[in-house]
């Protein structure tokens, strides 16, 4: 049996995440909308983020599958590993949650004209 993966990040609220799907229709039939990873890999008695507010800031789109939501948390949109603070917000069939970073990576993201604050829960995931 695979040993679990741990990671930190923030847990999208419920009442958030149905503000939000209301605001910025989901592209593609299956809706993600759930969390941001803040790192990756870490054993199970990480700390988590102190940090519970963020902005959505923009909104990357392959247009093949992968749609993602750009958030801004304590000031930048930058992870300390390097990648982009994200919510993967929806998928087309065939296409994984994963996916959102490469195509953030390779395709950048489209900044919104307006800035959406949003609650986050600090969580540790597996």
């Amino acid at each position: 049996m695979s040993k679990p993966i741990y990671y930190t990040g923030w847990l999208l609220p419920d009442d958030e995440r149905v503000r939000l799907l209301d605001a910025i229709p989901p592209a593609y039939a299956r809706v993600i909308a759930h969390h941001v990873t803040s790192q990756y890999n870490v054993p199970p008695d990480a700390a988590l983020p102190t940090t519970t507010s963020g902005e959505i800031v923009g909104i990357a789109d392959d247009g093949e599958g992968v749609q993602a939501l750009v958030l801004r948390i304590g000031g930048t949109t930058r992870r300390d590993d390097g990648s982009t603070y994200h919510v993967t917000w929806s998928l087309a069939q065939g296409r994984k949650p994963v996916e959102s970073n490469k195509v953030i990576r390779e395709n950048g993201w489209k900044t919104l004209d307006d800035y959406i604050a949003v609650k986050l829960e600090p969580k540790l995931f597996s």
